[in-house]
C-alpha cells in the first residue's frame, strides 16, 4: 500500500537523522537555551531578513496555534479566522479551550483579484476583514462582546490555496489600522513558498505579519515548528506562557538541531520543491485520466472528485484523505505529496487509478 493521505506520514530527512545521531551524546542546556537552538534561530533570522526577531521552537501545529494565540490575546479577546481555517475546523476547539473565541469569516469561494492563482476558497480578504471590524466597532454594545484581538490566516490554506503578496499586504494594512496582530500559520509554509504560482517569499511574510511559524513536522522534520515574532520583545514573558501550555520541551536542542539542519544550504526550500514537483505530476496524471479536480491547488495538496465505487476499489491499496461529500455518489478526496515523495510513488498511484 502507498499513502498520499498526508504530508506527515514519514519520519525525517536523512540529514536530520544524521545530525541527531552525531549530537546524541552531547550534553546541552535545556528549554531551548542551547547552542543548536541559537544557531537555528540565527539562520532563520537571516533567511527572513529580520535582525531582532524573537524565535521559539515548539513541537506541533495545534499546540503552536493555541500557544501563540493565547500569547497575543487579552482575556476578553477572540481571534478572527476563515470558517475553513484550521483553528476553526480541525483543532477540536483547542482555541476555545484556552478561553478565546474563534470569530469566523465566511470565505467559501470568495472572489478576489487573484484568479490566476487558483480558486480562492479558504482565504479571507481585506474587504471582508474590514467589514467585520467596522460592524463590531459600529455596534454600540461592543464593550459587552468578544473583541477581535488578532487575525489568523494560513499559507497555504486548508485547501492548498495561497495568498498573493498584494492580498497579504492588504490584510496587514487593515490589522495595523486597527492595531491588532496578524498571525500566519505556516504548518506547510515550505510548500507555499516553493509553489510555481506564488509571488510571496519568506521575507514578504516576515514584513507583513507580526508572528508566523515555519512548519517542520510536515516539511522534513521528525517534529517541530519554529515560531517567529517579527518584532523584538513582542511578548514580554513568553517562556511562562509556553510552559503553561505544556509546549516547552526540556530537551529543546532536539528541535534546534532539526531546524539548524533544515536551514543549512537551503535544505528546507529544496525538499519543499520536491513536494511541489510531485504534486504537479499527480495533478497532470489525474487530469490526463479524465478525473475532475475539485479546485486548482498550486501546492502539495491536490483535491479530486472521485466516484464512490472507485474509492472502494482503492481501499487497502492507496491512502488518501477524505475531504468532503460532493454529492450522493461522489466524494472529494485529497492526495498530499511531501518532501520525500518519489516519481515511483506517483507512477504507482497512476497505475491504481
Amino acid at each position: 500500500m502507498i499513502s498520499f493521505s498526508s504530508d506527515y506520514t514519514k519520519g525525517a530527512h536523512p540529514n536530520i537523522l544524521q545530525r541527531l545521531a552525531e549530537t546524541n551524546f552531547e550534553q546541552n542546556t535545556g528549554y531551548g537555551t542551547d547552542r543548536h537552538c541559537e544557531a537555528a534561530a540565527e539562520k532563520i533570522r537571516k533567511a527572513c531578513g529580520l535582525d531582532d526577531a524573537q524565535i521559539f521552537f515548539l513541537v506541533g501545529g495545534t499546540q503552536t496555534n493555541q500557544t501563540i494565540i493565547d500569547m497575543v490575546l487579552g482575556p476578553y479577546e477572540g481571534v478572527v479566522a476563515a470558517t475553513t481555517g484550521h483553528i476553526a475546523a480541525h483543532e477540536a476547539g483547542a482555541i476555545e479551550f484556552s478561553g478565546h473565541k474563534v470569530l469566523t469569516i465566511d470565505c467559501h469561494g470568495e472572489e478576489t483579484d487573484t484568479a490566476k492563482y487558483g480558486d480562492n476558497i479558504g482565504k479571507i480578504s481585506a474587504t471582508a476583514l474590514t467589514e467585520l471590524l467596522e460592524r463590531f466597532y459600529g455596534d454600540d454594545n461592543h464593550e459587552h462582546m468578544v473583541f477581535p484581538g488578532a487575525v489568523y490566516i494560513s499559507h497555504p490554506t486548508e485547501y492548498g490555496t495561497l495568498y498573493t503578496k498584494r492580498e497579504l499586504n492588504d490584510i496587514s494594512a487593515v490589522c495595523r489600522q486597527y492595531q491588532i496582530p496578524l498571525f500566519l500559520d505556516g504548518a506547510r509554509l515550505g510548500y507555499g513558498l516553493m509553489s510555481r504560482r506564488t509571488d510571496v517569499t519568506i521575507q514578504d511574510i516576515a514584513g507583513a505579519v507580526d508572528v508566523f511559524y515555519i512548519g517542520g513536522t510536515k516539511v522534513g522534520a521528525m517534529f517541530g515548528e519554529a515560531v517567529v515574532f517579527t518584532h523584538k520583545d513582542a511578548v514580554k514573558h513568553p517562556i511562562p506562557i509556553i510552559k503553561q501550555h505544556g509546549a516547552l520541551l526540556a530537551k529543546g536542542w532536539l528541535l534546534g538541531v532539526q531546524f539548524d539542519t533544515l536551514f543549512t544550504d537551503d535544505l528546507y526550500f529544496e525538499i519543499s520543491r520536491n513536494a511541489i514537483d510531485m504534486a504537479e505530476l499527480v495533478k497532470e496524471g489525474l487530469v490526463k485520466k479524465g478525473y475532475k479536480m475539485f479546485l486548482d491547488s498550486p501546492t502539495n495538496q491536490q483535491f479530486v472528485i472521485m466516484d464512490n465505487e472507485k474509492l472502494k476499489e482503492l481501499d487497502g491499496k492507496v491512502g488518501y484523505g477524505f475531504w468532503e461529500k460532493y454529492d450522493d455518489t461522489h466524494t472529494v478526496i485529497r492526495f498530499a505529496t511531501d518532501w520525500a515523495t518519489t516519481k515511483e510513488d506517483v507512477e504507482k498511484l497512476m497505475e491504481l487509478l
